[in-house]
């Protein structure tokens, strides 16, 4: 409550704002939102670009800048998305999403949720909890202000989780071991301490082995979650997919590999929805230069 954090705790409440417009009018102030970053934000813009041209090298200039344009306009509706996150009732999210594959986490054991970095990532975790509880592994807020909303907001609409430290991994699996799920996205560039190179679109890309260690160490299953936003502002689709029955493997390259193969074919469905602007190949094996030194 000290006076320099004010000016947080007001721009926390402005948020609530754009909650209260219909749900059209808030994408639509996301893409305007995105559209304005596409212009301002060169240095995102400039990653993502290099990301679509490793990944997309089969598409023309036009039709990767394209892409862009509109990855751009859905990282601004992501952001929207916080607010309705944070702010919208039950009653008004069950009338816009749909849930399929529920079954697959209708299980007494373990299970790591395997979510991915799309840009409804903000929504996901408040979606999920609606219908099954989720111990969140999460990156501290510098700013005890967001710290505080965080937690807050999180256990008001999951009273039961618990939140970890991404870097928890004996809360992990103690959560795992009692028949907890535990949210996991380990589809970005975390270093190579605890990681192989492994391809990703064809590119070798630090992939962490954590998944299968887990899975391995907490007797659990990997089930992959996405959460699609539906064209023509009708609203979202979480899809629960069947668990990961290869892993663990016991080998952690094949692993790590089924992974990296299981999030490209999410991310081709619906290219224009994955957060690109990510250093995604920001480690290179030695000998390799940046990808994304201009």
């Amino acid at each position: 409550m000290h006076p320099k954090y004010w000016p947080t705790w007001l721009g926390i409440g402005l948020t609530f704002i754009p909650s209260l417009l219909p749900y059209s009018w808030i994408l639509q102030l996301g893409r305007w939102l995105g559209r304005i970053s596409y212009r301002v934000a060169n240095d995102r813009v400039h990653v993502a670009r290099v990301n679509l041209e490793k990944c997309f090298p089969e598409l023309t200039q036009q039709e990767r800048e394209a892409l862009l344009k509109k990855n751009f306009e859905s990282v601004g509706i992501g952001i929207m998305e916080v607010t309705i996150a944070w702010w919208w009732s039950t009653d008004r999210l069950e009338k816009i999403v749909s849930y399929k594959g529920l079954e697959n986490l209708e299980s007494d054991d373990g299970a790591i949720l395997m979510v991915m970095h799309f840009t409804t990532i903000e929504l996901a975790g408040r979606l999920i909890t609606q219908r099954h509880s989720v111990d969140a592994t999460y990156r501290e807020h510098g700013n005890p202000v967001f710290e505080y909303v965080q937690r807050r907001l999180r256990h008001r609409f999951d009273p039961g989780s618990q939140l970890l430290r991404r870097r928890d991994v004996r809360g992990m699996l103690r959560s795992l071991k009692s028949g907890r799920t535990v949210w996991y996205s380990p589809d970005q560039d975390y270093g190579t301490k605890n990681g192989l190179f492994v391809p990703f679109f064809g590119i070798p890309a630090a992939t962490i082995t954590s998944t299968s260690r887990l899975a391995k160490a907490g007797r659990a299953k990997v089930i992959p979650m996405t959460v699609t936003r539906l064209p023509n502002a009708k609203g979202y689709e979480v899809r629960l997919h069947p668990a990961l029955e290869s892993i663990p493997s016991g080998d952690d390259y094949e692993d790590a590999l089924h992974v990296n193969q299981f999030v490209e074919q999410r991310i081709r469905e619906h290219p224009e929805q994955y957060m690109w602007l990510h250093r995604r190949f920001k480690n290179r094996p030695e000998g390799e230069a940046d990808f994304y030194r201009e």
